[in-house]
Formats: C-alpha cells, structure tokens, sequence
C-alpha cells in the first residue's frame, strides 16, 4: 500500500512540477496571471529551502519575497523549455548569499528539518524514542551550522530538496563532481555528530 501512495506522489509531484514549468513560461511570455499557478509550487519549497540557510523564519520570509521580485524583474530571460525550479532556487540562493554579505557572515542558528508545531506528549517507550528523535535533529543542525556554505547547500539541495545532482550543480554553479563531493563531506559531518549523540545516549541513530 505505501508503495502505491508513494508512486501515486511521486506521480502528482512531476505534474505539479510539469505545470509550474508550464505557467513560468507563459509568464515570461508576459501571461501575468499565470503567477498564482507558479507561486503554488515554487513559494513553499524555496522558504523552506531559505529557512534550512539563514535559520531565521522572519529573515527567510523576507528573502522570498526578494527572490519572487527578482523572478518577476528577470522573467523575461526564462528560457522556454526550462525548468522553473533550478532557476528558482538559484535567484533565491543568490538572494541569501547578498544578505549574508550585507550581514557580514552573522552565526548560522539553522531550523529543524521538522517545521511544525509542538510534538504531542509520549509516554514510555515512545517519550524516549521522541526525546531521542530530538537530540539527533539537534545534531544534524549543529553539524549543518558548523559546515561551510558550500557543503551545506549541497547536502540541503540534495538531502532535503529532493534536487537531482544535474540540477544542483546548475543551481550552486559548480561541477557535478564537487556537488557529489561536497554533499559527501556535509553527511560524513553529520554522521560524526550523531556518532557522538550514540555514543552519549548508548542508543543507535540512524542517519
């Protein structure tokens, strides 16, 4: 049954994808209200994309709103045929990377993967298994934090974006090679911090 429903999801992602393309294209042919089908698909995935970078929810909704101006000022360089998402991410990229030159590299205080509300109480066996989820988040965010830029944007497109290495590569304008390399030594960080977690708590984390 999950693999149905993951099929079924995988599924209805590439058209809502194929249809975010679609809009784009005809936004950049000056089809404004093609925009609300655009921002559907691409606005939740690039503030989480910008919160997993900057940590702060006020600043990363901030910088959305920067980077759909700057989508709109530059719609008219979409190329047809193109996919809307790497061209996205990279605006919105480039839009954290001015803020974090203007902000002169504040501390990195990166979110949990995990956006949401409280967890709801757990007793016994599964009040510790929470506690311990919680631990091991705590650790991948201070391995993130602690990483340089370049190895964190690999592993956050790759890891939590779902972005294939070709789009990665486009979006961080790097090789293929040094994406697959530096996303390699951001989880070989995070896998040394819960080995630490492991060793302190005496329970296994998977990674």
């Amino acid at each position: 049954m999950s693999t149905s429903v993951e099929a079924a999801a995988a599924v209805a992602e590439r058209e809502a994808v194929r249809a975010a393309d679609e809009a784009m294209a005809r936004y950049a042919d000056g089809h404004d209200q093609s925009f609300d089908a655009i921002f559907l698909i691409v606005a939740p995935r690039l503030l989480r994309f910008l919160r997993r970078l900057c940590g702060r929810e006020e600043l990363a909704q901030d910088l959305l709103q920067e980077t759909l101006l700057k989508m709109h000022q530059a719609r008219g360089a979409f190329r047809p045929g193109a996919a809307v998402l790497p061209w996205s991410y990279t605006i919105a990229r480039n839009a954290f990377l001015d803020s974090a030159r203007s902000r002169k590299r504040a501390p990195v205080s990166l979110t949990s993967p995990e956006e949401g509300g409280p967890p709801e109480p757990a007793v016994g066996a599964d009040a510790e298994s929470s506690v311990l989820a919680r631990e091991a988040a705590r650790a991948v965010q201070r391995a993130l934090a602690a990483m340089t830029d370049a190895r964190r944007e690999a592993f956050v497109l790759l890891r939590f974006e779902g972005m294939s290495v070709a789009d990665a590569a486009e979006i961080l304008g790097a090789s293929e090679n040094a994406v697959k390399l530096r996303a390699f030594q951001a989880y070989e960080a995070i896998r040394a911090e819960l080995d630490r977690l492991e060793k302190t708590t005496g329970r296994s984390v998977s990674s």
